[in-house]
């Protein structure tokens, strides 16, 4: 198999490219042009040092201590200082996929060649992504700015010959790896340290994850509510295009759009178009509405992010041989808030579908019993699995509060405002993941209230995810260990099994699902 090949710092990265690089289905070169940057950038800061004119970080000390000159000796010294005296991490590691991540970012924002750094250094860097030889990272003791110095620190370790590794399905130390591939550590120079430790890859990485993991909920949402309305006899007006030109946000319209298509040709439908319901609750009838609202939530992130990740984030920034500045690039905020809005609108699409899972479980559907089961008192039926989604949902609620809204002052005052993205990051993916469970409920929830529908059809969609979901999961007319099921269903969810369905019944039944918005909603 071919690898098409990302040259670092001159193409376009976006969440969707980090992920292929993280899989493998997308290698990382250099340049012969990007290679001269890096280097030209790497002789001004040996300049910088020979004439001894004191720059921020490159011979000075760093944070409060930005008026402590360092002589051109010591400047070796102070970059692995820095790494050593950084690496504060604390708590469980973060995931291999999201510190392979941090390689990758961090990667493009030095081949940039604005950072000072050496082509020998980058290239091991390159070496550790390409042989999957991942640095072990702390997920806790990042505020967000000056970069996300703790995490950094300890995924550079391994640099100088510290720190550990996961290689070849083992965790090891770094003196291990070096016997095993013959590697040495690298000497670092000025400059150097601080280049790998300021930057945003931490709050950037988990971002490229949230955008990737908050897409999959949003597309299985619209298809999971779709499915509800069939069960439940709900109205499809809501979703014409005739409402939606009146209020045309990007989001709302798409889904309105999405959802109508999944609904096209459904006998379920035909069969109540004459009822007496006038209207359909909220959490029915406003998928549109919120559905749509945390889909423009997640464009707003995203939108951001590949700015982010073709974004030169440390400090000082190296312009020519006249101009170094010592910035604020390294600050998260512009992705702290992000990630804060991004942790809501995931919070919503949870809540939104807690909400139809109880409206499923009333009985007040014609056709569909109460609790979902027909023979109920010696059965609690589907009753104790929105006990569940409940919990995880006011869960959800807890975990919203926004990081960025806290600042605490480091570095005796110097930093005295960060952005604490980093637990912003961390926050979205847990609520994320909490969504996916309550999904997978509404989803054996939405199956079994469809079930009711039979021997009525539903368009080739929905007929074609029920019986998907029948593969996994049957239908229950008497209580059962619930648990087991809910556990397919997540898996279902992660594996995008229904997503998987909606392609192929697209390929072979020559329709689609797209709308004028797909293009944006559907690219990361």
């Amino acid at each position: 198999m071919n690898v098409q090949s990302f040259k670092l710092g001159e193409d376009w990265l976006t969440a969707g490219k980090a992920m292929q690089i993280v899989n493998g289905n997308l290698s990382t070169v250099l340049s012969e042009t990007t290679e001269h940057k890096i280097t030209k950038s790497w002789e001004i800061v040996q300049n910088i040092v020979d004439k001894g004119h004191p720059v921020y970080g490159i011979n000075t000390g760093f944070g409060p201590l930005c008026t402590t000159k360092i002589s051109k000796s010591e400047t070796n010294i102070l970059q692995i200082n820095i790494l050593q005296s950084h690496s504060v991490g604390v708590g469980d590691p973060i995931t291999k996929d999201i510190a392979k991540l941090m390689l990758i970012l961090k990667a493009q924002s030095l081949a940039k060649g604005y950072s000072g750094i050496a082509l020998k250094t980058l290239n091991r860097i390159i070496w550790h992504i390409d042989n999957n030889a991942i640095p072990v990272v702390p997920s806790q003791g990042s505020v967000g700015a000056s970069g996300d110095l703790a995490p950094l620190s300890h995924l550079f370790l391994p640099l100088i010959g510290l720190g550990k590794v996961e290689y070849n399905n083992e965790t090891i130390t770094t003196k291990t790896l070096f016997e095993r591939t013959g590697l040495e550590p690298i000497a670092l120079g000025p400059k150097e340290g601080l280049a790998l430790i300021n930057g945003t890859q931490f709050i950037a990485a988990h971002a490229v994850k949230v955008v990737t993991q908050l897409h999959s909920i949003l597309a299985q949402a619209d298809v999971i509510g779709a499915m509800m309305i069939e069960g439940l006899q709900g109205s499809v007006k809501p979703f014409y295009n005739e409402l939606h030109a009146l209020r045309p946000f990007k989001g709302n319209v798409h889904v309105a759009k999405r959802v109508k298509k999944l609904l096209k040709g459904s006998e379920i439908m035909e069969a109540h178009v004459d009822c007496e319901k006038v209207q359909d609750p909220y959490s029915i009838r406003c998928i549109p509405q919120v559905h749509g609202a945390s889909r423009t939530a997640w464009l707003h992130l995203k939108e951001l992010l590949e700015v982010e990740l073709n974004s030169v984030t440390d400090n000082p920034v190296i312009i020519d041989e006249e101009l170094t500045i010592s910035g604020g690039n390294f600050h998260g905020q512009p992705l702290a808030m992000a990630l804060d809005y991004a942790c809501l609108a995931a919070s919503e699409i949870g809540n939104i579908s807690d909400r139809r899972i109880y409206l499923s479980l009333e009985g007040n559907s014609p056709g569909v019993p109460k609790l979902l089961m027909n023979d109920t008192g010696i059965n609690s039926g589907y009753m104790i699995l929105q006990y569940t989604t409940a919990a995880l949902a006011s869960e959800n609620k807890g975990l919203c509060f926004p990081s960025s809204a806290d600042s605490i002052p480091t570095s005796l005052g110097q930093e005295d405002h960060v952005s604490m993205g980093s637990i912003g990051g961390r926050k979205a993916l847990q609520v994320i993941g909490n969504v996916e469970k309550i999904l997978a409920i509404e989803l054996l929830t939405a199956a079994q209230a469809f079930e009711f529908r039979k021997p009525l059809k539903s368009g080739v969609f929905l007929d074609e995810v029920h019986n998907a979901v029948r593969e996994h999961v049957a239908f229950a007319d008497k209580d059962r260990v619930f648990a087991d099921d809910i556990e397919k269903g997540i898996a279902m969810i992660k594996d995008q099994t229904i997503l998987k369905v909606i392609d192929r019944v697209q390929a072979e039944h020559n329709i689609s699902l797209k709308t004028k918005h797909s293009e944006e909603f559907e690219n990361y």
